[in-house]
């Protein structure tokens, strides 16, 4: 685990998913902001289950609270093709750093792996998100109805050496 410092005022970590997280993260998925209205349909069955936490590097920022440890937000990273799978803040820690945070764990995450570049196929209110990340615009996933019935942009961070 690692304990970094964020704008928000206690302490967040960041430590690796387990099996019992999973109903929180599918509810964290389920409950955005950024999938209200048009985008529901995206989520609304979607689950992060056991078998995928353990299938891919999913990793969550926790922080303190009076009842314990609550999730603010997680990532997953696949390796084979390289791809930033999932990535969602709770709306109520959203605008406090723990994206950023989440991404700059990624990256070294992906540099310890060996990577030098991850995709990303973002969500249209995302964008400016991952450009404010230093992630690089590569073109288009078109639409895939139903499931997603509207085209995304492509994004990749490239991930240097050290």
């Amino acid at each position: 685990m690692s304990a970094r410092r964020s704008p928000v005022s206690r302490p967040v970590m960041i430590r690796r998913a387990v099996a019992r997280d999973a109903k929180r993260l599918t509810r964290l998925v389920r409950g955005s902001g950024a999938y209200e209205g048009k985008y529901a349909a995206a989520v609304a069955g979607y689950r992060v289950g056991p078998d995928y936490i353990e299938a891919h590097r999913t990793f969550v920022a926790v922080g303190a609270d009076q009842q314990g440890e609550r999730v603010l937000g997680f990532y997953s990273l696949v390796l084979d093709p390289p791809e930033l799978d999932l990535l969602f803040v709770a709306d109520e820690a959203q605008r406090r750093g723990i994206g950023r945070l989440l991404v700059a764990h990624m990256r070294a995450e992906a540099r310890a792996a060996g990577l030098d570049r991850v995709k990303v196929v973002s969500h249209r209110p995302a964008e400016d998100f991952y450009h404010r990340v230093g992630a690089v615009r590569t073109g288009t996933a078109f639409a895939n109805p139903p499931a997603v019935p509207w085209d995304r942009p492509e994004f990749e961070f490239r991930i240097p050496a050290e």
